[in-house]
């Protein structure tokens, strides 16, 4: 068994709630943190019929891509099917979990890198990388406690850089400091002017973490007073950020459009003019992706897949891109797949069960 707060600690490393779009509201939406639970579902969307198979199969969680409550709920009356499922799953001590646009936009173990790794794209970078989302610390430690210090800020999540990690910067130099009658106690005499050898450090980390890294700096600084300072980069966070761009061997683009309908189980896949005879570079966003259409053309992709284009926004491919629309469930299906094996993997001691039933509200003929 473990508590719920464990399973979302977890989960939130992978994908942390700060990077949610503002519209969305991943995270715990209905449950205590503090529960014990050994049984967990795995769905894209919380349907009644969800409700009742992690009832039928004695779960007390669920895990979905999208979350039940997006707006706030002023009534539960039962009138909306969005009421019924929350009144439904307190009655039942259901808990109910969302992890969504932060999965959308994260690089490792994300929608995109899924939707990327069935279809055979390499060489995969995000589409449109985060600004803002970085910051950088500075330190001064003395010479003999560095690594120890740096192994900590690692260990909380500085220091990570594409694919690199332990990422530092270091230059030996001369701290001063004067001790004042205030401190208690103090080396040499008072108001006397100290020299010491220390090594300012200076590391790279992502913003919502600040909070981690300063507490784990100042857990491992010999220092009672830590002098530190902190910068909001400009530059781009490719860990973070929205949509996804690879490559693929050249491929006849009528045949790559077969290869995505069967690989990603689409029952009906829209598509613009084939405006070029080979497929190389391909850019993907699981679920609504026309916010991306002009960065797919400007990456300079051959096809972008995604899903929920309109009628006339088909035009706006203007012969410059193809668009493959796949379709919303489809493209985001297998996220059920990716959450039930990175949680069974991490806890062994659960069980992780993956939904029978398709939430796709979409039908074909």
């Amino acid at each position: 068994m473990q508590y719920i707060k464990t399973i979302t600690d977890y989960l939130e490393s992978i994908a942390p709630l700060p990077l949610q779009e503002k519209y969305d509201n991943a995270g715990l939406i209905v449950g205590n943190a503090d529960e014990l639970i050994e049984k967990i579902l795995v769905c894209l969307d919380v349907t009644e019929k969800i409700i009742e198979e992690a009832i039928d199969s004695r779960c007390s969680m669920i895990i979905s891509h999208h979350p039940i409550v997006f707006s706030p709920l002023k009534k539960f009356t039962g009138k909306t099917f969005v009421e019924r499922i929350v009144q439904k799953a307190i009655k039942n001590d259901l808990a109910l979990y969302a992890i969504h646009t932060n999965l959308d936009n994260v690089y490792y173990n994300g929608v995109n890198q899924e939707i990327c790794n069935r279809l055979g794209i390499k060489n995969t970078r995000i589409l449109v990388p985060k600004r803002d989302m970085l910051m950088k610390l500075t330190s001064f430690v003395p010479l003999d406690r560095t690594q120890k210090v740096l192994n900590a800020l690692y260990d909380a999540g500085a220091g990570q850089i594409g694919a690199y990690k332990n990422c530092s910067f270091r230059t030996v130099g001369t701290g001063t400091f004067m001790p004042t009658g205030d401190t208690q106690p103090f080396i040499g005499e008072k108001n006397t002017q100290e020299e010491v050898q220390e090594e300012r450090i200076e590391v790279i980390f992502s913003a919502h973490n600040e909070k981690k890294i300063l507490s784990a700096l100042k857990q491992a600084h010999p220092y009672e007073e830590v002098a530190y300072y902190l910068h909001t980069l400009a530059n781009v966070n490719q860990d973070i950020g929205s949509g996804m761009i690879g490559d693929i061997e050249p491929t006849d683009a009528l045949t790559f459009l077969k290869h995505i309908k069967t690989i990603m189980h689409v029952g009906c896949l829209k598509y613009t003019h084939l405006i070029t005879k080979k497929i190389i570079k391909v850019a993907v966003c699981g679920g609504a992706g026309r916010f991306l259409l002009n960065d797919a053309i400007a990456a300079g992709a051959d096809i972008f897949i995604t899903s929920d284009f309109k009628y006339h926004d088909f035009f706006e491919a203007d012969r410059k891109i193809i668009v493959a629309d796949i379709g919303h469930f489809e493209s985001e299906q297998f996220t059920i797949q990716l959450l039930q094996q990175l949680l069974q993997k991490k806890f062994k001691d659960l069980f992780i069960l993956a939904t029978d039933f398709s939430t796709n509200p979409v039908n074909f003929l």
